[in-house]
């Protein structure tokens, strides 16, 4: 119990570290990620390793970064969902293990609650340049559904209960390989889709920190930019979207999430999951996850199973 207790102390302590960073966060963002760094990794170096085991880099592709975690529980119950992940990193940087805890602290997080986690990772621009990030997930996600069952572990996978989640950069990857036509598949692969702190408009705004980013992976055609990002085919989203933003936001996404939600909203007469995850910013909102802030994780589970409930 006095375990439990100085764990859920910490990460209050982290959380209200958040607090304060918030305010101030898009005045130097590189500074603020630095501070979440710092504050989430020895407190996720912290967390059990029971529950879990994981298989570490696993081709899913010809590329040196066509590579993907898998992360299983130990405990299955039955055949189990399964949850991918996609990192951010403003279209040029980020790896799925971007330091010994951090991004795997998300599928660790979902394998520790029964479900089998993938964590990918994809080329980045300007190598890979528009669509080449969406056609990665769509790769990643051949493969998954051709081979999780042999990393599964005995209980199986449920390829029903598929989730995908993207983040950042990620997030943009995953919504235009859900509904750019050039990309999508045929036949929709997963039962629903996170997107947080998702770069939905590839804006070049002098206020957008990730403008050289942007122009890295969309190019220089401004109307290329408005014909190529997610926004431009949100009509087609083909399964049900839970839309995450942080309280303390970079430019303009929580504004484009909103914009995305509200167009979904209006071609199916009802609104979807928006969730605006409170005292977190851009990094952190995917950082904590796995600390005993529950803030965000508890939500999504919620999400995957009304969208696709436990037998």
């Amino acid at each position: 119990m006095d375990g439990q207790r100085s764990v859920a102390a910490e990460w209050e302590v982290a959380r209200a570290v958040m607090r304060v960073i918030g305010p101030s966060w898009t005045d130097d963002i590189a500074a603020g990620r630095r501070a979440v760094l710092d504050t989430y990794t020895p407190l996720l170096a912290k967390a059990s390793t029971e529950g879990f085991s994981v298989v570490q880099d696993l081709a899913y592709g010809p590329h040196a970064r066509h590579r993907l975690d898998v992360y299983r529980p130990t405990a299955p119950t039955g055949p189990a969902p399964v949850v991918v992940f996609v990192h951010g990193g403003g279209f040029v940087r980020g790896d799925m293990n971007a330091n010994a805890q951090i991004y795997g602290n998300v599928p660790r997080y979902f394998a520790r609650h029964g479900c089998v986690a993938v964590n990918v990772e994809y080329r980045l621009a300007p190598e890979a340049t528009f669509p080449g990030g969406a056609e990665d997930v769509a790769l990643a996600m051949r493969w998954i559904r051709e081979h999780i069952a042999q990393y599964a572990g005995e209980g199986g996978a449920d390829l029903s209960r598929i989730l995908l989640i993207g983040h950042s950069a990620g997030g943009s990857h995953v919504a235009s390989y859900l509904c750019d036509p050039r990309v999508r598949p045929v036949v929709p692969e997963v039962a629903g889709t996170v997107l947080i702190s998702a770069r939905l408009r590839a804006d070049v705004l002098p206020d957008n920190p990730n403008a050289p980013g942007v122009i890295a992976y969309y190019g220089v055609d401004a109307a290329r930019h408005e014909a190529d990002a997610p926004m431009a085919h949100v009509d087609a989203m083909p399964v049900p979207v839970m839309t995450v933003v942080a309280e303390f936001e970079n430019p303009h996404l929580d504004t484009y999430a909103l914009e995305f939600c509200h167009r979904l909203a209006k071609r199916d007469a009802h609104a979807p999951r928006f969730v605006q995850v409170h005292d977190h910013n851009h990094t952190s909102v995917v950082a904590h996850l796995d600390t005993g802030d529950d803030s965000l994780g508890r939500e999504i589970l919620q999400f995957l199973h009304e969208i696709n409930p436990s037998p």
